[in-house]
C-alpha cells in the first residue's frame, strides 16, 4: 500500500428535510384540522481512528464526501427519517486542518476515537406545529436547515517507537530490513526513501515500532530535498536512532548538520533521547577502538557500531534499542 501523509478533502452534511403542509381528509370528519409532518435531520459527517489503517492514500481516490439529507415531513403526522450519518475512517494520528491549514480543528492520536465535524441541518416545522385556537387551518410550514460543508486537510503523523534519522545513504533502510521484515528500497543513489517506511522488531514478547525516515539534508526544515514534511514524523517519536555513515570523510559534520536541523524545526525534536550507531563499519581504515574514543570525544556520547553487510554489531545494538525503550516507559 502505497504511503500518503496529507490529503484535501471537501466534507458536507445532510440537509434537514422540509416541514409538510398537510390536512386530514377522511368521511365523516368535518373538520379534520392540519396534519403536516416535520421534516427528519441531515446525516452528519463523523471521522473515525482505525488502527488498521496507516496512510491516506484512499483521499487521493476520492474527495468528496456528503451525508444523507434528511427525507421531508409526510401528511398523518409522519416525520420524515433522519439522514444516514457518514463515517470518515482514517489512521491514528491524523490531524485535521481548516482549509488554509491556519488552525488545527483535531488531533485523533487513539484507536476507534470518533470526533463530529460537519452537523447535519434540523428538519422544517409541519403546519401541525402551526395549529393554535386562533389559527385551526394554519398553511405555515418552515424548510430544513442547510447543510454545513467546507474543505479541510488531513495530515498524517505516524506512530513509532523509534525514528531512525541521519543524511542520505547513511544505511538506514539496510539496517531496518536486517532488524525487522520491513523490505525498504535499497541502492546506491540518494533519497531511495521516499516516505517512512515501518518495521517491527520482536524480542521474545517485547516489539518495537522502528520508522525510517528519508534523508535529511542541510535545508531540511526549509522544505530542501525531500523537505520538512517528514521531519513531522518525528514529532510522535519516542526516541531517535542517528546513523552516521563513517566512510564519509566529514561524518562528524554531517551528524551536526542533522541536530543543527532538528534545532531549527522546532517541536522540541532536539530535546527527545538518541542513540548514536556509526554504520558500514566494514569499511574502516582504523580500529573501532580508535573510531569510538574519536566520535565519543567529538560528540559527548559513547556511539555503537556496526556493520548491515557482515551483521557485526546489530544485536549489540538491538539489546540497547531494547533497553531505551524499557527505560522510556519508565
Amino acid at each position: 500500500m502505497k504511503f500518503l501523509d496529507q490529503a484535501k478533502i471537501h466534507i458536507a452534511s445532510g440537509k434537514g428535510g422540509n416541514g409538510c403542509v398537510s390536512f386530514r381528509r377522511e368521511k365523516y370528519v368535518e373538520f379534520g384540522g392540519p396534519n403536516g409532518g416535520n421534516g427528519g435531520k441531515g446525516g452528519n459527517v463523523i471521522f473515525e481512528t482505525d488502527p488498521n489503517l496507516n496512510t491516506l492514500i484512499d483521499y487521493r481516490y476520492q474527495q468528496h464526501f456528503k451525508a444523507q439529507n434528511g427525507e421531508n415531513g409526510k401528511g398523518k403526522n409522519q416525520t420524515g427519517s433522519n439522514g444516514r450519518n457518514i463515517i470518515i475512517k482514517v489512521p491514528p494520528g491524523t490531524e485535521i486542518y481548516n482549509e488554509d491549514k491556519t488552525v488545527l480543528l483535531y488531533d485523533l492520536i487513539k484507536p476507534n476515537q470518533k470526533t463530529t465535524l460537519a452537523y447535519g441541518g434540523n428538519g422544517g416545522l409541519g403546519n401541525t406545529h402551526f395549529k393554535s385556537s386562533t389559527n385551526q387551518a394554519p398553511r405555515k410550514f418552515t424548510v430544513g436547515e442547510k447543510e454545513e460543508e467546507k474543505w479541510i486537510w488531513l495530515s498524517l503523523k505516524i506512530f513509532a517507537d523509534i525514528g531512525i534519522i541521519g543524511k542520505p545513504n547513511a544505511g538506514k533502510s539496510t539496517l531496518l530490513s536486517k532488524i525487522s521484515r520491513a523490505q525498504p528500497k535499497i541502492a546506491d543513489y540518494p533519497f531511495t526513501t521516499l516516505y517512512p517506511i515501518l518495521g517491527v522488531i520482536k524480542k521474545f514478547d517485547q516489539e518495537i515500532i522502528v520508522a525510517d525516515i528519508p534523508g535529511l539534508i542541510e535545508g531540511a526544515h526549509e522544505g530542501k530535498g525531500i523537505g520538512d514534511r517528514f521531519l513531522a514524523h518525528i514529532e510522535r517519536c519516542k526516541f531517535l536512532l542517528h546513523i552516521i555513515d563513517v566512510s564519509e570523510i566529514d561524518f562528524i559534520k554531517n551528524y551536526k548538520i542533522i541536530r543543527e536541523e532538528l534545532i531549527k524545526y522546532g517541536k522540541n525534536l532536539n530535546n527527545k533521547k538518541e542513540l548514536i550507531a556509526l554504520s558500514k563499519s566494514d569499511l574502516l581504515d582504523i580500529s573501532k577502538t580508535e573510531l569510538l574514543d574519536f566520535v565519543e570525544k567529538e560528540l559527548g556520547e559513547k556511539p555503537y557500531i556496526f556493520s548491515s553487510i557482515s551483521n557485526e554489531g546489530i544485536e549489540d545494538l538491538l539489546d540497547a534499542l531494547f533497553k531505551n525503550m524499557e527505560t522510556n516507559n519508565d
